[in-house]
C-alpha cells in the first residue's frame, strides 16, 4: 500500500518524480484557470505564469483534468502534475472535501509506476488533509493478485508483472505539521479506513472459486484475531441446528455451504451499540431461477455488502471507537443443483416466519432476514444492513448512488447526511405500506417477491418484517455504486468499490461522540 509522510518542506527542494498542485475553473463568463492555494512556491518559480502556461497546454481546471509539464529549473522534482477541482470555491469558502479526496485519488491514480510524489493540494485543516490522504491511498489501489507478477528486478524498477505498473509507492503531503495531534490523528484515520476499505475492495475482486463462504469467514477470523475482536462462524451444522432456514435455503444448492460470521468490537467506555448486516453472497447464479447470461458475470460482487459490514468492524477496532459494534456476515453461495430450493419451496426462517421462495434470484434478503433476526436478539441501538440487493435501486437511482431505507425517518436522514459528508452519493427511499400487500402469500406468511414496479421498496419491506420490536433500523441497497464497470474516475477504480464503508465507519464515530442521540 502507498506510504504517507507529512512534509514542511518546500517543494523546491522535495526530491521526488513529482509534484501535485490543484487547479481550478475561475468564477465569472470567462472562467479563467487558477491555481489553487498550497502551490504558491511552485507558480513562483513559473513566474507567476504556471495559470497561463497550462491554459496553453489545454487545462481548464475541470474535475479530474490531468496535466503535466516539466518543472522549472531549480526542482528536484522534474515534473509538475497539475489537478482540475473544478468550480473554483465562492468568496469566505474552501475547497470541500470530497474535491480534495477526489483530485488526490486522480494524482494517484496518474502517477502509477512512480516512487514519490509530492501533494501540495489546498489543506486547509486536518480534515482537509486527511481527505488527501485518504484520496491518494484509494486512488493508488490496484487489484494484480491473479496476474504474473514478474521478478524482483521488475518490481525494483516500479512494476508489477510483465508490463503493468506498481501503484504510487510514496506520498509526502506538503504543508502537513508531523508533529501537529490534529495531522498525525487525520492521517491515521485515514490509513486505517483506506486499508480496510481497500482490502473490502479485494474481497469483492476476488475470483469465486477463490472465495466461498467458508473462505470469506476464515479472512474474518485472521483479521478478527490481528485486532482483538471476538468472532463465532456458525457453520451448516450450527446453522441447522439454529433454524437459520433462510441462509441454508440459499446455500443449498452448492458445494460450499453457507456461514454466518458474527464480528463483535467492544468498548469499555461504550455507551452505544451498532449492529452491521453484510449480503455476502459469494457467487450469485441466481440459483434455480438462473440468470440469463449477460447477467451473471460479475455476480461476485455480490458479497460486497459483507464485505462492507467486515471493513467497518475492523476500522473501528483500529480507531478505537467508543461504541460497541458488532458485523453480522450472511455468507452462501446461490447454485442451481437438484439439492437447489426450489420456486414454490416454503423456508422456515430463524425468526420463526415462513416464506414462500417465489424466486430464487431474490435470495439475498432470504439471507439477511436470518442475520437481522439474529441481530436483533442482542437489542443494539440500531441495525444498519447493506446489500447488493436489488436491480430496480439501480434503475431508480443509477450507479454511482444507494438507497436508503429505514423505520425510523429521522434516522435514514441522519444516515443520508453522513453518506453525503463523506463523499458516497445516496438518497433517502420510503417505504409504502400498500406495497406490503403484495407479499401475501397463500400458504406461508409471507412471500420473498412482491409487486414488480417498486421492486426495491418491496425489498426493504420484506427485510422490515425481520427486525427486531422497537429496533432502529436501516436499509442501505448498494447494487448500484458496489461495483463499477467503466473507466477509474476519482478515487474509484474499476471493479470493487468498497461501497458504503465509509458511512458506516462515521455513522459509529457520530455514535460514539453522542450525536446521533
Amino acid at each position: 500500500m502507498t506510504a504517507l509522510t507529512l512534509s514542511t518542506a518546500a517543494a523546491t527542494g522535495l526530491r521526488a518524480d513529482a509534484i501535485v498542485v490543484g487547479v481550478a475553473k475561475g468564477a465569472g463568463s470567462k472562467g479563467d484557470l487558477v491555481v489553487a492555494p498550497g502551490a504558491e512556491a511552485v507558480d513562483k518559480a513559473y513566474d507567476g505564469k504556471l495559470a497561463s502556461i497550462l491554459e496553453t497546454l489545454g487545462a481548464s481546471g475541470g474535475e479530474g483534468e490531468v496535466t503535466k509539464l516539466p518543472a522549472p529549473s531549480g526542482f528536484k522534482a522534474p515534473v509538475v502534475v497539475a489537478i482540475g477541482l473544478g468550480e473554483v470555491p465562492e468568496k469566505d469558502e474552501t475547497y470541500g472535501t470530497d474535491a480534495l479526496r477526489r483530485a488526490a485519488g486522480v494524482a494517484a491514480r496518474a502517477l502509477t509506476g512512480s516512487k514519490k510524489a509530492a501533494f501540495a493540494l489546498p489543506v486547509e485543516d486536518a480534515e482537509g488533509l486527511g481527505a488527501v490522504a485518504e484520496g491518494a491511498l484509494l486512488g493508488a489501489y490496484s487489484f494484480d493478485a491473479y496476474k504474473d507478477q514478474g521478478d524482483a528486478k521488475s518490481k525494483k524498477n516500479g512494476k508489477n508483472g510483465k508490463d503493468a505498473k506498481a501503484p504510487l509507492a510514496e506520498v509526502a503531503l506538503l504543508g502537513a505539521k508531523p508533529r501537529d495531534k490534529a495531522h498525525k490523528a487525520a492521517i491515521e484515520r485515514a490509513t486505517a479506513v483506506a486499508e480496510e476499505l481497500n482490502r473490502a475492495r479485494d474481497l469483492v475482486n476476488t475470483p469465486p472459486n477463490d472465495l466461498s463462504p467458508e473462505a470469506f469467514a476464515a479472512v474474518a477470523q485472521a483479521a478478527a484475531k490481528e485486532h482483538g475482536i471476538k468472532v463465532q462462524v456458525l457453520d451448516e451444522k450450527a446453522l441447522a441446528k439454529g433454524g437459520f432456514g433462510g441462509i441454508l435455503g440459499v446455500g443449498v444448492g452448492s458445494d460450499a455451504p453457507p456461514r454466518l460470521v458474527k464480528l463483535s468490537y467492544t468498548s469499555s467506555k461504550a455507551k452505544k451499540h451498532l449492529a452491521f448486516v453484510g449480503k455476502g453472497i459469494t457467487y450469485d447464479s441466481g440459483g434455480i431461477s438462473l440468470k440469463p447470461a449477460g447477467h451473471n458475470e460479475t455476480m461476485k460482487c455480490d458479497m460486497a455488502g459483507a464485505a462492507a459490514v467486515f471493513a467497518a468492524v475492523i476500522s473501528a477496532a483500529r480507531l478505537g471507537l467508543e461504541v460497541n459494534v458488532t458485523g453480522w456476515l450472511a455468507l452462501a453461495e446461490n447454485m442451481p443443483s437438484g439439492s437447489a430450493t426450489r420456486p414454490g419451496d416454503v423456508l422456515r426462517m430463524y425468526s420463526g416466519k415462513t416464506v414462500e421462495v417465489l424466486n430464487t434470484d431474490a435470495e439475498g434478503r432470504l439471507v439477511l432476514a436470518d442475520a437481522i433476526a439474529k441481530a436483533s436478539e442482542d437489542e443494539p441501538d440500531a441495525i444498519v444492513d447493506v446489500a447488493t440487493l436489488t436491480g430496480a435501486m439501480m434503475m431508480a437511482l443509477g450507479n454511482r448512488t444507494f438507497g436508503i431505507m429505514s423505520n425510523d425517518d429521522a434516522f435514514r436522514t441522519s444516515v443520508h447526511e453522513i453518506a453525503e459528508e463523506v463523499g458516497e452519493p445516496s438518497w433517502p427511499m420510503p417505504l409504502p405500506a400498500d406495497l406490503r400487500r403484495g407479499m401475501d402469500s397463500p400458504t406461508a406468511d409471507i412471500a420473498n417477491m412482491g409487486e414488480r414496479m417498486g421492486g426495491g421498496l418491496v425489498a426493504g419491506l420484506f427485510l422490515q418484517e425481520f427486525v427486531g420490536e422497537g429496533i432502529t433500523w436501516a436499509h442501505l441497497d448498494i447494487a448500484g455504486p458496489a461495483f463499477h464497470e467503466g473507466a477509474p474516475y476519482g478515487y474509484t477504480p474499476k471493479g470493487g468499490t468498497g461501497s458504503a464503508v465509509r458511512t458506516l465507519v462515521r455513522l459509529a464515530e457520530h455514535t460514539a461522540a453522542g450525536d446521533l442521540g
